[in-house]
C-alpha cells in the first residue's frame, strides 16, 4: 500500500516530463525526465546486436535499432504507468545517438538498403589511403579546415563513399533519386515522423559535424566536400539546431506508447555532445569524459572553433535554438573502451560480465608489468594511426587472467591520460579535475585508477545518464516546448562522487612511459604494402 501511496501523492510534485531516446553503440534506452529537477523517473534498455561479416568490419541492423527504439519506449511506458505516472505529461522527446554510424535507405519503401556500418568499422582503410594518396603532401589532414577532422576510416563520408562504390542497391537507389542518407539520429527522426508518409529527414549541427561534408565554420553542408566524396547532395538531411521542434511522433494507437503520439521531437544531439550538455559544461574551458564503447572527452571552446596541433578534433559541441549560437569543442576519441570488456567476455570468456571484471583486477591489484593496447581499430586520438593493431605485451609465466583484467582497466586510463595531456597543451590551461560519465564509469576500480594515472581528481556524477539528460535537456528548452531553463542559475544541484589520486606521481608517471612504449609496438602492423622478405631483424 505505502507503495502506490507514495507514488500517488508523488504524482502531485511532477512537474512536466520529457522523454530521450539514448541510441547507442552496445544498446538503445529510453528515459523520462522530471524537467524542474533534472531527476530520472523511469527508463528501458535493449542491447543491439552487432555482427562482424569480416575482420574489421562492424554492422548493425538499422530495423533492429528501430525495432529497440520501440520496445523501449513500450516498456518505459509501461513502467511508468506502474509507477502511476500520467504518460501524457511527457511534453517533448529528445534523440541522442552513436555518431558517424551510417544508414541509407529508399524512401518509397522505407527499407535500409544495406546494414548500417558502425563508426568502428575499418573496411574503408583503402578508399581513406587512396583519398589520402590523392591530397597534395599526402596529408591526411587535408580537409581539417573546413571540417576539423583528418580524414579517416572513422567518419561518414568515407563509409558512404564505400557504400556508393561497393553495393549496387546503393548506386541504383542514388541514380534513380531515391536513395536517402543519414546517421543513426537522421534515421530514427524519419521513421518516428511518420517514415514513407512524410518523415522529417533532419540532422543536427552536431552530428552534420562528423561525416566530412559538413564546414564547421559555414555550418552547412559543403558543396566542394560533397564533391571531394562525389556524394550528390539531395541525399543529405537538412541541417538543424540541436533544440527546435523538427516534428511529431507518430505511433500506432494500439500501443501503450501511442500515448506519446504527437509529442515534438525537439532535441537532437549526437552522444558526446548530449553528454557535454548533461554534465552542464556550458563555460569555455569546461570538460567531461564519456566511457562507453569508445571514450570520448569534450572540451567546451566557447563559440570559436579551435583548431588542435595535437591530435585532437574540432567539433560542434552543439546549437541550443534556430538563432543561438553555434559553440564548439576540441575532442579526443578513443575507439575501444567499454569494447575492451565485451571483448574479454565475448572473444575469450575470462569474465561472464562486466561486473566481473572489476573483482577479477581487484584481486591482484596490479598488472603485474603487462600492458595492453586495445587497437582492434586502429589507434584514434591523439595518433590517427589505422594500421595500429591491439597487443598484450610484458607478458611473463607468472602473468594470469587477472593481471590482463587489470591490464585492460589500465589501458582506458592511460587512452584517457593521453587525451587529456593533448587536450592541455591544445588549450595551455590544464584541467585541475575531469568530470566523467558513461557505463563504465559504475566501475569504482577503474574511477580510482583513473584519478591515479591522471593526478587529478575525478567527479562522478550520481545519475549517469548524462547523455540522454542532455538530449532531453535540450528537448524541453526548444521554442515551443519552453519548460526546461537553461540559464545557470535555473540548473539544478548535481550530485556527485570524487575520487581523488592516492599513489605518487613518480610510479603513475613510469607506469604511463611504459605505456607510451607498448602503444609505439602497436603501430606500422596492419599495412597494405606488400611485405618484403629476408630481411632479417632490423
Amino acid at each position: 500500500m505505502n507503495g502506490a501511496m507514495a507514488a500517488s501523492s508523488h504524482r502531485i510534485l511532477l512537474g512536466p516530463l520529457v522523454a530521450a531516446i539514448d541510441q547507442g553503440t552496445s544498446s538503445t534506452r529510453f528515459l523520462v525526465f522530471n524537467s524542474k529537477t533534472a531527476e530520472l523517473l523511469s527508463h528501458h534498455q535493449v542491447e543491439i546486436k552487432q555482427s562482424f561479416p569480416k575482420e574489421g568490419w562492424v554492422e548493425e541492423d538499422p530495423k533492429e535499432i528501430l525495432q529497440s527504439v520501440y520496445e523501449c519506449m513500450e516498456r518505459t511506458c509501461e513502467k511508468l504507468t506502474q509507477l502511476n505516472i500520467d504518460i501524457s505529461n511527457i511534453k517533448a522527446i529528445g534523440v541522442t545517438n552513436q555518431r558517424e554510424t551510417t544508414l541509407i535507405w529508399d524512401k518509397e519503401t522505407g527499407e535500409p538498403l544495406y546494414n548500417a556500418i558502425v563508426w568502428l568499422d575499418l573496411r574503408t582503410q583503402s578508399t581513406v589511403e587512396r583519398l589520402i594518396n590523392q591530397t597534395p603532401g599526402r596529408n591526411k589532414n587535408h580537409l581539417k579546415h573546413k571540417t576539423g577532422l583528418p580524414i579517416s576510416t572513422y567518419f561518414s563520408a568515407v563509409k558512404l563513399r564505400w557504400l556508393m562504390d561497393n553495393v549496387d542497391e546503393v548506386r541504383d537507389a542514388v541514380v534513380s533519386h531515391r536513395a536517402m542518407f543519414g546517421t543513426v539520429d537522421s534515421w530514427l527522426i524519419w521513421c518516428l515522423t511518420g517514415g514513407t508518409s512524410g518523415g522529417v529527414h533532419c540532422t543536427d549541427v552536431t552530428n552534420a559535424s562528423r561525416t566530412m561534408l559538413f564546414n564547421i565554420h559555414t555550418m552547412d553542408w559543403d558543396p566542394e566536400l560533397c564533391k571531394y566524396f562525389g556524394v550528390p547532395m539531395e541525399i543529405l538531411p537538412r541541417v538543424r539546431s540541436c533544440s527546435e521542434i523538427y516534428g511529431l511522433m507518430k505511433i500506432s494507437s494500439s500501443l501503450k506508447s501511442g500515448a506519446l503520439s504527437g509529442i515534438p521531437i525537439s532535441g537532437c544531439l549526437g552522444d558526446q555532445s548530449a553528454a557535454l550538455v548533461g554534465q552542464m559544461c556550458f563555460q569555455d574551458g569546461q570538460a567531461k569524459n564519456t566511457y562507453g564503447t569508445g571514450c570520448f572527452m569534450l572540451r567546451n571552446t566557447g563559440v570559436k572553433p579551435v583548431m588542435s596541433d595535437h591530435g585532437l578534433l574540432t567539433t560542434v559541441a552543439y546549437k541550443l535554438g534556430r538563432d543561438a549560437p553555434a559553440c564548439y569543442a576540441l575532442e579526443g576519441s578513443v575507439a575501444i573502451a567499454g569494447a575492451v570488456v565485451r571483448w574479454l567476455q565475448d572473444n575469450l570468456g575470462i569474465i561472464d560480465s562486466s561486473d566481473e571484471l572489476e573483482k577479477l583486477a581487484a584481486s591482484v591489484g596490479t598488472s603485474y608489468g603487462c600492458y595492453f593496447v586495445p587497437a582492434f581499430s586502429g589507434l584514434y586520438a591523439p595518433y590517427w594511426e589505422p594500421s595500429a593493431r591491439g597487443i598484450i605485451c610484458g607478458l611473463t609465466q607468472f602473468t594470469n587472467k587477472r593481471h590482463l583484467a587489470f591490464a585492460a582497466l589500465e589501458a582506458v586510463c592511460f587512452q584517457t591520460r593521453e587525451i587529456l595531456d593533448a587536450m592541455n597543451q591544445d588549450s595551455g590551461i590544464p584541467l585541475t579535475q575531469l568530470q566523467v560519465d558513461g557505463g563504465m564509469t559504475s566501475n569504482k576500480l577503474l574511477m580510482q585508477l583513473q584519478a591515479d594515472i591522471l593526478c587529478i581528481p575525478v567527479v562522478k556524477p550520481s545519475m549517469p545518464e548524462t547523455t540522454a539528460l542532455g538530449a532531453a535537456m535540450a528537448a524541453g528548452a526548444a521554442e515551443g516546448v519552453s519548460m526546461w531553463s537553461l540559464n545557470p542559475e535555473d540548473l539544478s544541484e548535481v550530485t556527485s562522487e570524487k575520487f581523488e589520486p592516492q599513489i605518487n606521481p613518480q610510479e603513475s608517471e613510469f607506469r604511463y612511459a611504459r605505456w607510451k612504449k607498448a602503444v609505439q609496438r602497436s603501430m606500422n602492423w596492419e599495412t597494405t604494402e606488400p611485405l618484403s622478405t629476408g630481411n632479417g631483424p632490423q
